[in-house]
Parts: structure tokens; C-alpha cells; sequence
């Protein structure tokens, strides 16, 4: 079926994210929302995503229409795809899973943002499970390309194969998990990195700004459009991955990680919440997220010229814009 009209249960950060990545793209928006006050936050959030989103793409052809309910039912039973974007609290999407798979059709996927829970547990009380799949993005949504999908127990293959069809219609690369696991791929791997950061912290190495240095001016330039394997079979030389093993012990059986989460005390507490106000500089989140949008468009369009890594999906992105309509591929 063709999807029109998007509907997101949850309009924080993330839901408002996805808002703005749909309605500059053409699609209408249901949002709903227990509060009526966040309709004006997410209006506010969405104005902050365009001038980013036009930087990156242009002026959007035709701009989709938003609507913003407290009623729950009403996104769900007009909506032909929706996002669940609410708190990350796994009793509360269960529920609400089960509300929304009552009222919407039982056609229309229904993916959740979730950054971490297993979709099996998420569609346990749904009469349609096989429509329930992890849909999970990274902030900030309206730019960062990419989107894990991973299936549930009952996830059918034909709901992981539309939902692919529709996020890359929205500028998205997909990741498709063969199967589920807590946490995903991106966040275990951001997880590990975030414990190693606070033991750096707790034992008094470094500052935060040193530690967000360490990755700023080295594997963080690498990792942008590599990643860590790529990086490590280029560290191999000529024999690449083979040679790498040789070299250092894969296994890394040596004294340099921390991997369980360092005890939590008020020393730590203080190091990290002095540390980023310092890196911050007195500036406001909001500056500093728009000097972090600007960075992301560069690097986007940067990357387009190499063809490689995000760039490779601001390309086909284009490319699609400027395909006259009714033209096959």
C-alpha cells in the first residue's frame, strides 16, 4: 500500500525527529501526544530541523501537512505507518503497543524507536505481532541516515520488507539485524565506548574534554565513513585483516578495558557534569546543536563527493528528487 499519512505516538526529541524527516519529504503527519502543551515543543523542534534539512536537501517540492492529537486512536486508525517514539520504559510501549495495534489496520507496520528492548516482548499483547518490528534512529533524526530494524518472534519477513521499502523512500539506510538482541548493533557498540569513557573519568586520567578529544582528532574522523573493522584491515597493511591478527592479539587479552560500568559515585558524578558544562563553554544546548547540524550537513555533502559512507544516501536521495515522476527506474 502507498503511505501517506505518518503517525508518531510520542512527540519528544525523537518523535519530533521523525516528524520533520517525514513532512519535509511530503508526508503528513499524525502526531499524538498525552499532553497538549507538546504541540508547541514539537512545532519549536521541528522549526529548528529546517533550515538544517534545507541546507542539506533544498527547499522541499511540497511540504506534508501536520495534525497533533491527544487521541490515540485517532493517529492510529488514520495512519498508514507509525512510529512509537515514547519514553523509554518497556511496561509503557507494551501497553501502548497493544492500544495502538487495536485501533490502526492491520496492514500498517508499526515500528518502535526504541534504543534497546527486545521487539519480542513489545508485541506480546498485540493481536497482530507480525506487524511489530524495532524502528530505531539516531539523534538528530532529520539528518543521521541511519535506521535498525530488527524483528520479533513473530515479525513477518513481509513487515521487514515493506518497512525497508519506506525508510529508504524517507532518506534512510537500512540495518537490517538478522535476528533480535538487546541493545541493537549501534548502541552496544556506543555503550562500550561510554564505560570505558567514565573508568578514564572515575580513575582521574583525563577530563571529559580530553576523552571526547582522544576520539575528536583520531578514530572519530576514521569512523565517520570506515568503521572499526575497515579501519583495523587497513591497520593490517597489505595483508589486511590477516596480517592484522598476526600482529596484535585479536583477543585482546591485556590490561586495557574496564568493561563493567564503573561503581557510581558523587566524585564521578561531579567530573562528568563540570566536565561537559566546561567543554559547553557557556553556550546553550540549542547553539551547540545548531554548530552540530551544520557540521553534519558538510560532512554529508563531503561524503557525497567521495561517495562513501551517509553521502551514499544523500546521493540516492537527490538522484530521486530530480527523477521526473512516472519515470521507471
Amino acid at each position: 500500500m502507498k503511505i501517506k499519512t505518518v503517525g508518531i505516538a510520542g512527540t519528544g526529541l525523537i518523535g519530533a525527529g521523525w516528524a520533520a524527516r517525514l513532512l519535509f519529504r511530503g508526508f503528513d503527519v499524525i502526531a499524538y501526544d498525552v499532553s497538549p502543551a507538546a504541540e508547541e515543543k514539537l512545532k519549536a523542534q521541528i522549526k529548528t530541523a529546517w533550515p538544517s534539512l534545507e541546507n542539506l536537501l533544498g527547499k522541499p517540492k511540497k511540504k506534508g501537512k501536520l495534525k497533533f492529537t491527544t487521541d490515540l486512536k485517532e493517529m492510529a486508525s488514520k495512519s498508514d505507518f507509525i512510529h512509537e517514539a515514547a519514553p523509554e520504559r518497556e511496561e509503557l510501549k507494551i501497553r501502548l503497543f497493544k492500544e495502538i495495534d487495536a485501533a490502526a489496520r492491520p496492514d500498517v507496520i508499526i515500528a518502535s524507536s526504541s534504543s534497546g528492548f527486545l521487539p519480542t516482548n513489545l508485541q506480546s499483547q498485540c493481536a497482530h505481532p507480525e506487524r511489530i518490528i524495532i524502528g530505531h534512529p539516531f539523534n538528530p533524526v532529520y539528518l543521521l541516515p541511519l535506521v535498525e530494524t530488527v524483528p520479533g518472534e513473530k515479525t513477518s519477513e513481509e513487515a521487514m520488507d515493506r518497512a525497508g521499502v519506506y525508510f529508504e523512500a524517507i532518506g534512510m539506510h537500512v540495518l537490517r539485524l538478522k535476528k533480535e538482541i538487546m541493545g541493537y548493533i549501534c548502541d552496544r557498540l556506543q555503550e562500550a565506548l561510554w564505560r570505558e569513557a567514565l573508568h578514564i573519568l572515575n580513575k582521574d586520567i583525563g577530563t571529559t574534554g580530553d576523552i571526547d578529544d582522544s576520539i575528536v582528532y583520531s578514530a572519530g574522523m576514521r569512523w565517520a565513513f570506515m568503521g572499526s573493522f575497515l579501519t583495523y584491515h587497513l591497520a593490517g597493511g597489505p595483508g589486511g585483516m590477516r596480517d592484522f591478527i598476526k600482529q596484535f592479539d585479536p583477543t585482546l587479552e591485556l590490561d586495557w578495558t574496564d568493561l563493567k560500568f564503573p561503581k557510581w559515585n558523587a566524585t564521578l558524578e561531579q567530573r562528568l557534569v563540570e566536565g561537559c558544562e566546561a567543554q559547553a563553554g557557556g553556550r546553550a544546548v540549542r547553539e551547540i546543536e545548531a554548530k552540530r547540524n551544520a557540521v553534519l550537513v558538510d560532512m554529508m555533502k563531503l561524503f557525497k563527493k567521495h561517495k562513501i559512507g551517509a553521502g551514499l544516501v544523500l546521493d540516492r536521495e537527490i538522484k530521486a528528487m530530480k527523477k521526473p515522476k512516472g519515470k521507471k527506474k
